[in-house]
């Protein structure tokens, strides 16, 4: 692993610093800072306008090959390009799902003939994505999806039915990816399709789920009879476990920094408030400062060091990747913790709603879901032993 940057490095992060702080100026100064956990819901359509300007300068999918619109940068620059936009204190990713998930799988397992379609998109910033995984029966246990997909042989198309949950921005965005079973007779990671749906269609229904922050971010998504070209299922049908294998691989890889960045504007927001109000004079407090401020450092080095070792452009990692899930969400929920203890107890108390919570509230109440999404600290606890130490599986409990 490098834990240093070459001189052409160091003038890459120059080059990114300087086109940053002439451009989070005039209409999008007030973006700073804005739009992480718990305050996803500010400023909607100025971030998507934010995107658009991103990709006028060339600061979309920078890791991207440039064959498919990006910058082919490095890992080394890729870092770079992740630190100095939270040093410049620009806002949370709109785009994210489409270029930290959707295109990067497409680019390992699509068509020549989706990523035609599918990736100028993302690259412009002008199309986004959402994630259609999870299920009210089907959250950790991704295999157990019941969405069905069947082939429509007189449209020629994929019609498929069902309902998944935990949407993030699925009112924002324009496509889904859906993991749907083909075979209706199969079960577990057997007969699973990977599909492209466009959100904007009769058969797609988006409810949301309003948080304990009051806002939302997730959402409910119904398909009844919704539509796909027969053109838009990524692989083949049966396919769809692999694919979605190597997407949470492209998940747990570099779109892991840019979250990183939203936890350093996080702590440093925490720090600054700590000293302001006197929090910071208490030993106790100082003390869980300095294991947050430890803990994120070896958080980005355990991120560099697992990407060092991507061993494909498939989205596989090293084993050292099981681990990362866990510890981020666990110290996530215990820096929402942290911020409170820091505002002291009148922060607990409101005088009436509707509610306005500042942003540290907000990043209190959302990061208590960051250990469930994403597959659950119990599930991660799960996979680590059985895949990464190769540990017997837990014994299935049937009812009787």
């Amino acid at each position: 692993m490098k834990l240093s940057f070459s001189a052409q490095d160091e003038q890459f992060r120059t080059e990114v610093a300087g086109w940053l702080n002439a451009n989070l100026t005039g209409e999008f100064e007030k973006l700073k800072f804005r739009g992480g956990p718990g305050d996803e819901h500010m400023y909607p359509e100025e971030r998507k306008a934010w995107e658009k300007k991103l990709a006028e300068g060339g600061w979309t999918c920078v890791g991207w090959p440039a064959e498919h619109g990006g910058r082919a940068c490095s890992i080394e620059q890729q870092v770079i390009f992740f630190e100095e936009y939270a040093r410049a204190g620009a806002p949370g990713r709109v785009g994210h799902i489409g270029e930290g998930l959707t295109g990067p799988t497409l680019i390992a397992f699509g068509s020549e003939a989706q990523k035609e379609k599918y990736l100028p998109g993302i690259v412009s910033g002008e199309e986004l994505w959402c994630q259609g995984y999870s299920e009210p029966g089907a959250g950790s246990d991704l295999a157990n999806v019941k969405t069905k997909a069947r082939f429509d042989e007189d449209r020629g198309q994929w019609i498929l039915n069902g309902q998944k949950v935990w949407t993030s921005l699925a009112h924002e965005a324009d496509y889904c990816f859906v993991i749907a079973r083909t075979d209706p007779d199969s079960v577990a990671h057997k007969g699973l399709g990977f599909f492209l749906i466009k959100m904007d269609q009769p058969g797609v229904e988006i409810r949301p789920i309003e948080q304990i922050t009051g806002t939302s971010e997730f959402n409910e998504v119904f398909f009844d009879e919704a539509e796909c070209d027969a053109q838009d299922i990524v692989g083949a049908p049966g396919d769809g476990w692999k694919v979605a294998m190597g997407l949470l691989g492209f998940e747990r890889g570099v779109s892991t920094l840019g979250q990183q960045m939203q936890f350093q504007n996080e702590l440093d927001e925490v720090v600054a408030l700590a000293k302001t109000n006197g929090a910071a004079r208490d030993p106790i407090i100082r003390q869980r400062i300095a294991r947050a401020h430890a803990e994120l450092k070896i958080m980005r080095y355990n991120s560099m060091r697992m990407l060092s070792g991507q061993s494909g452009s498939d989205g596989s990692l090293q084993k050292e990747a099981l681990i990362y899930k866990l510890f981020w969400a666990t110290w996530h929920r215990g820096l929402g913790e942290l911020a409170m203890d820091v505002m002291g107890p009148e922060c607990e108390i409101l005088d009436d709603g509707p509610y306005e919570l500042n942003r540290l509230q907000s990043m209190y109440l959302f990061v208590r879901s960051d250990t469930i999404y994403g597959g659950t600290n119990q599930i991660q606890r799960n996979i680590i032993a059985e895949r990464g130490l190769g540990m017997p599986k837990e014994p299935r409990v049937t009812a009787k």
